[in-house]
This record gives structure tokens, sequence and C-alpha cells, in this order.
């Protein structure tokens, strides 16, 4: 792969829903252009771009991948996607490093979730579009009426490139001068009907629609023919923003930039960063500056990737997609530039996790393997998380669903040795009081020698704030220098409830008298009495557990609206209203407790046909319901008896 250029260059993303055609396209597209002599089947497990051992297993794609395709002196990067939704990061990762996508369609099927979502992908991203209809050999489709759906659903920029009479209204709504013409009468020159097809796919606003059948090689060729001839060139991206709203021309003459869209985990090669390169070349021997690292990376093994093989790589300049080897800091996100005149990127921008699941080592003792192996899965796949809840002391895995999760614990025992399991997860219920109370706290201990004596008065009530102390000592009751003792006490018990062992809040603590002896008062007498007062003065003063409320932004297609409220409703939710969305659909602002939503994300999957979405963060803290209170905290008594 040698000598290609900018100006040569093409970057295409596949995208669609599971299985509709995209890993075997690229099969197709390889064995026209003659680097493999058979179709791969990806129920066989030996396709080009599914290489990993998992997707083999699975028979689906889980990461994205590379496969380029040399064709008419030109090399496409098409970027192979996964069509799951639990994989959508793999799609972002795609997105910063494409000039256009192929949306592909299967044509017995028709639009699918998949292919909405790609859609809003390439509207997210503002990404010029094609629809590829796939799998035409399949008995009774209906192309056409694939067609006329694809027009019904996405409107009319949805054209055929041999339906000259809407081509050409679409190239005439592109431009003023062109649409003066079109209802002059005038027919447009041939430079002008090119000149406006091309503008017209780059802004988004004409939709080409090709047709494959790549099992039997028919269209294959076209497309790439298509891909050549209408999406833009890799030289001609505009100027990329830094971070500090700096722009950088893709100019192969540039200073160096790379871009880190993607990490893999190689188990022979180890880590391996895909680049998109920015601007200027990047060759062997060149050392670079990571900005966020701080760091120099010296590349030291540059190489074009297809699918798993490997090919050589000289230099690679500003367009072109390559892979490196044996970068030290490298991550999924980061710049490379020169130190003199370091730049930085934005980050890919991944989703946040909608489902999580508390996840404990299956033999105990591993734990710190786990968070090893996790750790360097999150390298590959940066779209999970991995939180430590302090109060629950618990290990959370969140992502974007069960399978990618399920993928993750997988590749975890695979690659790492360490299996995990599943536990209920726990929520991080508090402690607060309604009322007020006023008690004495008094530890007299006397075992030979010098005793322990500490006596505190204490007033406690109600607080806006997590913890408030203060004294109101007089006439010397208890020496000044052990009223920190007392607060240290108290802070301490504060830690542990008496109803359910929570996190207590929102307390008041007013010491105002108390007796000492002189010689066996001391800190730790004091520190024992005043945790004598808060034990029994919490629970004189009406304590009451509060559990987490959550706020919730859900998006939701109209068809399903009654289903997502009533369900709220029987979360014990709230709609707190609603507002219409560009393109369809509603956003509901709800709040619900956590309680009720740790299987939000499936079950919203599940109601919306994957249709929906939702985006949750903490709100604050509410009372439990009397009836659910009591439930928690005899389950908790449970516990401590067993």
């Amino acid at each position: 792969m040698k000598g290609y250029t900018g100006d040569t260059i093409r970057n295409v993303a596949l995208l669609g829903h599971g299985g509709c055609g995209k890993t075997t396209f690229l099969e197709a597209a390889l064995l026209a252009t003659g680097v493999i002599n058979r179709l791969g089947k990806v129920e066989d497990g030996n396709t080009v771009s599914d290489y990993d051992k998992m997707e083999i297993e699975k028979g689906y794609s889980i990461s994205l991948s590379i496969v380029p395709v040399e064709y008419n002196k030109t090399k496409i990067n098409f970027v192979d996607t996964p069509g799951f939704f639990d994989f959508v990061g793999e799609v972002d990762s795609a997105m910063r490093a494409v000039d256009a996508a192929m949306i592909l369609v299967d044509a017995s099927s028709g639009i699918q979730v998949g292919t909405e979502k790609a859609w809003n992908s390439c509207k997210k991203y503002n990404m010029p579009k094609m629809f590829v209809i796939s799998k035409t050999d399949k008995e009774n489709v209906d192309v056409a009426a694939t067609i006329d759906e694809l027009k019904a659903k996405f409107g009319t920029s949805v054209v055929t490139l041999d339906d000259k009479d809407a081509l050409t209204e679409a190239i005439a709504e592109t431009d003023e001068e062109l649409m003066e013409k079109y209802f002059g009468g005038e027919e447009f020159t041939d430079e002008e009907f090119s000149k406006g097809l091309m503008n017209g796919i780059a802004s988004g606003d004409i939709v080409p629609v090709l047709t494959c059948s790549s099992t039997k090689g028919e269209g294959v060729k076209e497309i790439l023919d298509a891909a050549i001839k209408y999406v833009p060139k890799a030289g001609d991206h505009a100027a990329y923003k830094t971070v500090d709203g700096e722009e950088i021309a893709c100019d192969a003459n540039g200073k160096p930039v790379g871009f880190v869209f993607k990490t893999i985990a190689d188990p022979f090669l180890g880590k391996i960063n895909l680049v998109k390169v920015i601007s200027g070349k990047l060759s062997n021997g060149l050392e670079l500056y990571n900005s966020r690292a701080e760091k120099a990376e010296k590349i030291a093994s540059i190489f074009y990737m297809r699918g798993k093989n490997q090919g050589e790589c000289p230099a690679a300049v500003a367009g072109d997609i390559v892979a490196i080897a044996k970068l030290q800091y490298a991550q999924t996100g980061d710049t490379l530039s020169e130190k003199a005149s370091a730049v930085e990127l934005p980050k890919v921008d991944f989703p946040e996790p909608s489902l999580f699941l508390a996840v404990e080592p299956k033999t105990k003792g591993e734990d710190e393997k786990v968070g090893t192996g996790l750790n360097k899965l999150m390298e590959e796949d940066p779209s999970f998380r991995l939180e430590r809840n302090v109060e629950t002391k618990q290990t959370l895995l969140g992502g974007q669903g069960e399978i990618q999760l399920n993928i993750i614990t997988s590749k975890l025992k695979d690659k790492f040795g360490v299996e995990v399991v599943t536990v209920p997860q726990k929520i991080a219920y508090r402690e607060t009081i309604k009322g007020s109370s006023d008690v004495q706290g008094k530890h007299k201990k006397q075992s030979g020698g010098s005793g322990q004596y500490g006596d505190v008065h204490i007033r406690f009530s109600p607080a806006a704030t997590e913890f408030e102390f203060s004294e109101e000592l007089f006439g010397g009751s208890i020496p000044k220098n052990y009223v920190p003792a007392v607060e240290k006490g108290l802070l301490e018990c504060m830690n542990k409830g008496p109803l359910a062992g929570c996190k207590v809040v929102n307390v008041k603590a007013v010491l105002y008298d108390g007796s000492y002896h002189d010689v066996d008062s001391n800190e730790m007498a004091f520190k024992i009495a005043a945790s004598l007062a808060f034990k029994k003065g919490i629970v004189e003063a009406k304590p009451c557990l509060l559990e987490p409320v959550m706020k919730l932004e859900i998006v939701v297609p109209d068809e399903y609206m009654g289903d997502v409220m009533g369900d709220m409703n029987k979360r014990r939710g709230k709609i707190l209203g609603m507002e219409p969305q560009i393109g369809g659909g509603q956003k509901l602002m709800a709040e619900a407790p956590q309680a009720e939503l740790f299987d939000y994300a499936i079950v919203l999957r599940s109601m919306t046909q994957a249709r929906g979405s939702f985006t949750m963060a903490f709100e604050r803290y509410e009372e439990v319901p009397a009836h659910l209170a009591e439930k928690i905290i005899a389950a908790h008594k449970e516990e401590e008896e067993a």
C-alpha cells in the first residue's frame, strides 16, 4: 500500500443494524479486487473483518476494524462497525476517523432500529452518507419498496443515482442559482450537475441509494466507484478544531499531528493504536508529544491493518489511517503532535453508561487481578466504566447493555484468567433525624490505677448541612481541650446509623454541659461518651431512612409514550415535564428512586424496541416510604445477626 495521498484516499464507515451485511460486503469488495480468492462467511468465522476470537465465537462484530480496499488507484479505508447497540462506542470512535458513511440496509428486512440509529449517528457528526441496500439476491425482496420506505422515513434527500428527475430536483435545492435555473425550466450543464451532486452529498442534502448482492458480487464495484466519486477526498477534510479553538488544516506538508481513535489489546503484539493522520506525515523514528500524558512518544512500528493482517507502511500522510504499535502512553482520544507546537483535539464523545452491574471476584483474594484486567480492557473499550462505591463497597461495571458487559466479563476470563460474578447491587441509603433530642452520654470505667471518665450532655436536631457541631459550655463543666474529642467521637459515629447501618446526614449537635475528672478524664473517654450520646440521641430524635432519587431524561418516539409513562409510575417515579424533539418523539423529564432503576436500561430497550434512550444523574435524597423502610431495616438486622 504505497504512494497514496490525500487525493487518492477515501475514509468510509460502514454502519447499520446487526446482520445487515457490512462484514460480508467487505469480503465481496476484497474478492472483487483480488485480495482474497474466496468469500468468507460470518457464520464460519473466516472473514477478514471479524477476526477477534470472541467475534468468531459469537458470530457478530464487537469492535470496529479497518479494511482498506485498493481500487482504481484509490485506497478506500473502510471502517467496519458493530451493529449491536451496546457497541455504539465503537461507532463513535469510527466516526472520528472517516469522511463519510455507508448505511447498509437488508433488502429483506427494510428499515430496522439500527438503520435509524446509524442515520442519527451521521446527523450527530454531520457526516455525508449513502444507503446501500444489501442482500438483494434473497427471495421475495422488493428493492423498490425498500427505497420508498427509506424516502418516506428519511425524506426527499434520499435518491437513486439513476433517477435523473429526482436528482435534478435535489441538486436544485442545494444552491439558490441552480434553484432559479431549475424553476426557469433551464437544464443544468454536466459540470453544474456533477458539482451540485458532489456538494449535495458532502453537505448531507443528498443521500444516494445503491444496491448490491455481496454473495453474488453484484453491484460491489459500482459501490466502490461511488465511494471514489462521491465520498470527499481525505485531503479535502475541513480544518480540524482543537480544544482551544485553534484550526489544523489537513495538509500533507503541515506539522505532524495524529489522533488516536481506537486502541486494540493484541495478545501477541501488545497494544496497538489506530491513528488518523490529521496533518503532516507520520513515519518510523518520529518522536511526537502526547498532550494528555505530557510525555514523548516515539513511533517505532507503524503499519497498515486489514482486519488482523498487517501491511508495510513507510510513511502515512494527512488523511490516512494507520496502526502504531508499542506507544508507551497513548490511549483512545489522545492527540500526538510536535512538542514545540503541541495541540489537543477533542476526545471521542462516548455515551454515558446506562446499565450498571455489581461484580466481585469468583475466587476470594483476586480483587487486584480483576481491577488490573478491567483497566486493561478499558484501554480497548473506553465506553465502559469501572467504579468503586465507597459507601456500599461494591465494584460497579457500567456500559450500554447486557451484551457489552457480558463480553467484558468474558474477555476478563479469556485474556486475564480471572472470573467475576454479578451480585445484587446495593443502594447507598442514608439516615437522618426528623425530630430533636437532649441526651447524656457518660463513660465511666475503673479497673485499678487510673480509670476513664467522660460525661457529655448534647442536643441533637436536624441541620441543613451534613453535620453541624457547636458548644455552649459554661463554668468549666468540661475543659475546652476535650471538645475536639467530643466532635471527633460524633463524626466517627456518623458513618453508621442505628436503623440500617447507613451513613448519617443532616444532624446538628450542640455540646452544652457535662463533667470531668481531674485524673481519669482523657480524650478517649470523651470520644466514647460522645458516641454513647450519639447512639441514644439519634434514636430519640425520630430517625428515618433516606434513599437516592435520580433525575432522568428519556427520549422516546411518540408511539411508546404511554407505555414509558405507565412504567415510570410503577417505579414510584414522577413525570416532571416533556419537550417535543426535532425529528419526532418526546423528551420526558422524570425523577425516580434509584432502587427502582437498576434494570431500566433493559426494560426501556424492550418497551421501545431499542428506540428509546435515557440519561440519569443523582438528584437528591428523599425519605423512604415507611413500609419499604421496615423491610430494609429488617434485612439489615438479619444480616447483622447472620
